[in-house]
């Protein structure tokens, strides 16, 4: 069974192709026009083994909101179609990631239902290049609302901008590999309802 999701999302403020394989390797093929983006892109294919193509032209002459935020749409809703009914998944899984001062711990549940809890640091620096650090959590909003899951991102400690989001894109990244991951022992949807 191939579990793998291609969504093309296109408006007027940009063009998105995401293409996702939950059982790969970590093959990558990132472009945004943000730098530090694909940056952060790469660490979520990377990290998941998830083959992640991501092709984003965004209105970046006004500013990345857009590019950064439909990309996460696109995304979400990727994941959600390569995930299909769910059938034989972990659902839940969970990850502690350090990054040198930084410690983000997360936590994931396939659930069907959309909802985010983001916790992280005041007082970060405001751009890590041209993207902005308030993105990160509104990349976590998009998301979790198209893939249709529950994420917990804590940041715990940490200081530089940076290593603060670069830590929390690892930890979803390993939260989501395990809870994507088949369970041998799981015949059906991992649900008393009988599905997710």
């Amino acid at each position: 069974m191939s579990r793998t999701g291609r969504v093309e999302r296109v408006t007027k403020e940009s063009s998105v192709l995401v293409e996702v394989n939950l059982d790969g390797t970590g093959k990558l093929d990132i472009a945004t026009g943000i730098g530090f983006y694909d940056h952060m892109l790469s660490q979520l294919g990377k990290h998941g083994l998830f083959d992640l193509t991501v092709k984003t032209e965004g209105d970046l002459h006004i500013d990345s909101h857009h590019t950064v935020e439909d990309t996460a749409i696109a995304l979400g809703t990727a994941f959600r179609e390569a995930l299909g009914d769910k059938a034989g998944v972990r659902r839940f899984a969970n990850s502690l990631v350090p990054l040198d001062e930084t410690l983000v711990r997360v936590a994931v549940d396939l659930s069907g239902r959309a909802y985010l809890v983001h916790v992280e640091p005041d007082g970060q620096a405001p751009m890590i290049g041209e993207y902005d650090t308030k993105l990160t959590r509104h990349v976590w909003e998009s998301f979790v609302n198209a893939a249709q899951i529950t994420l917990h991102v804590d940041v715990l400690r940490g200081r530089i901008a940076h290593h603060i989001a670069e830590a929390q894109f690892k930890g979803v990244a390993r939260a989501l590999r395990d809870a994507v991951a088949i369970d041998p022992r799981e015949s059906g949807v991992p649900s008393t309802k009988g599905t997710l």
